[in-house]
């Protein structure tokens, strides 16, 4: 039997807005996913150690998808996230590479 999966909803890239990616990215864990999605390409959710539980790390995946931070594509029960570099560095530039140059230095003092 085949199970077709639903498509995961993301907005579109005309439709990210600033106060959500904001949002989305001041968060430290949802901030350290992001860090690690802009370090080495696609992972997938358990790839990223996090000190939190799996619901937990599931609610700031969503709340990255939701914002438009990052794509989630399903691959058999897992899912394999991508951060939307191009898309939010079209939309907002510069954004994104501030906040994580800013949060590695906060990390570094």
């Amino acid at each position: 039997m085949i199970v077709e999966q639903r498509p995961i909803p993301h907005p579109g890239s005309d439709e990210l807005e600033l106060a959500a990616v904001l949002h989305a990215l001041s968060d430290p864990m949802r901030l350290r996913i992001v860090a690690a999605l802009a370090r080495g390409g696609d992972r997938t959710c358990g790839s990223i150690a996090l000190p939190v539980t799996k619901s937990t790390c599931t609610h700031h995946f969503k709340v990255l998808r939701e914002a438009g931070v990052i794509h989630q594509r399903a691959a058999g029960t897992t899912r394999i996230n991508t951060l939307r570099r191009e898309d939010l560095d079209t939309r907002f530039p510069g954004l994104l590479d501030t906040v994580l140059d800013a949060a590695q230095r906060s990390i570094s003092v």
